[in-house]
């Protein structure tokens, strides 16, 4: 019973599980804004692409 006491009051490895699991949604929020940006540039290079076909022909 006292092993199962020590374990559970033990907290020793709490704050590198919690440092891990902010880093982990930082890491997923900036993914994610990543993702976005790519969709941005490449509407951007679509919509540039399309007038300069215009212009040409």
């Amino acid at each position: 019973m006292r092993i199962a006491r020590k374990i559970l009051a033990d907290q020793t490895g709490a704050t590198g599980i919690e440092y891990g699991l902010i880093a982990s949604l930082i890491a997923m929020a900036a993914m994610s804004g990543f993702n976005e940006l790519g969709n941005v540039v490449d509407g951007s290079y679509g919509d540039t692409a399309e007038r300069y076909e215009d212009i040409v022909r």
